[in-house]
């Protein structure tokens, strides 16, 4: 059966319009996990940076609402969505993801290694929601306190775990994409999110850096130690380097200044220009505070 066929929409919206009863802002995906409505403004040039404020569809998590409406109007629009996102950081539940990712052929225990974090600084997850994703990893759902704005990271915390913050987004339960179904995680489908410990909202939130004195650094000499990780990659690691190093450039505010640098040094590596500009749109959206990917 073919996930784009009318009974996977159906389940989608459904799934969509429950998660909006329930204070979540939902807005239509794709079966790539990517916005199912195309910009308006695909094709402008020079290019155009809104967020939903021309008042059309098609702005990804900017598009997120409660409204039973709303919601139906934005499926409408996109008959061939299999899934919903629910945007995180918006009120009324602030929602932040906890992504523990699984990924044996890297040795990576992501769960493990929030364990270490929660006895090294001393908190433990309560129960709470958790979704089960089609690779096996898991989705922790968790709330914020108003005022405090959780920035979205890759593997920030410890290799394998991102997290989804302000101006990102989870893929919601009962969505279904190129690579299976999400869904909730036995004897959680009754639980409301959690909040969030506070030694792991510190974690989430590291202070403010201090301003640093006039005649910064241009982005070229703060970013070439990055440059020389991905050149240092061997085969099996030039996707994952490359993109680890743009996610601290975007982290970091330098990114698109980088992002020509890292694509020649991938390129270098043996990867094809469209492959490394692909990883680093994808490290911009997740660690760069635009729309990302879970």
């Amino acid at each position: 059966m073919a996930i784009t066929d009318r009974q996977t929409a159906t389940l989608a919206l459904a799934h969509a319009l429950s998660a909006a009863e329930r204070g979540l802002p939902v807005f239509p995906l794709s079966a790539t996990k990517l916005p199912a409505l195309r910009s308006p403004h695909h094709g402008e040039h020079p290019p155009v940076r809104c967020r939903g404020a021309c008042g059309l569809p098609g702005h990804g998590v900017h598009d997120a609402t409660t409204d039973p409406g709303a919601v139906r109007a934005l499926f409408a629009a996109a008959p061939r969505a299999t899934g919903y996102g629910i945007a995180c950081g918006r009120a009324p539940h602030r929602l932040i993801g906890i992504d523990l990712d699984i990924d044996p052929a890297h040795g990576n225990d992501s769960a493990t290694a929030l364990r270490q974090l929660a006895l090294q600084h001393l908190f433990t997850i309560p129960p709470t929601v958790t979704v089960i994703t089609p690779s096996g990893g898991r989705h922790l759902w968790l709330t914020g306190p108003a005022g405090v704005t959780v920035p979205n990271s890759a593997s920030r915390l410890a290799p394998g775990i991102d997290i989804r913050g302000t101006g990102g987004y989870l893929v919601g339960p009962g969505s279904v994409t190129h690579h299976g179904r999400y869904r909730l995680a036995p004897g959680t489908a009754d639980l409301a999110p959690a909040p969030c410990p506070r030694p792991l909202l510190r974690l989430l939130t590291p202070p403010a850096r201090p301003r640093r004195p006039a005649g910064p650094p241009s982005p070229a000499r703060q970013g070439q130690g990055l440059v020389h990780f991905v050149l240092a990659a061997h085969r099996g690691q030039r996707n994952t380097r490359l993109f680890w190093a743009a996610c601290r450039a975007y982290e970091h505010g330098f990114g698109d200044a980088l992002a020509d640098a890292l694509t020649d040094a991938a390129v270098r590596t043996g990867l094809t220009e469209q492959e490394a500009r692909a990883a680093i749109a994808s490290a911009a959206r997740l660690a760069g505070g635009r729309p990302e990917v879970p």
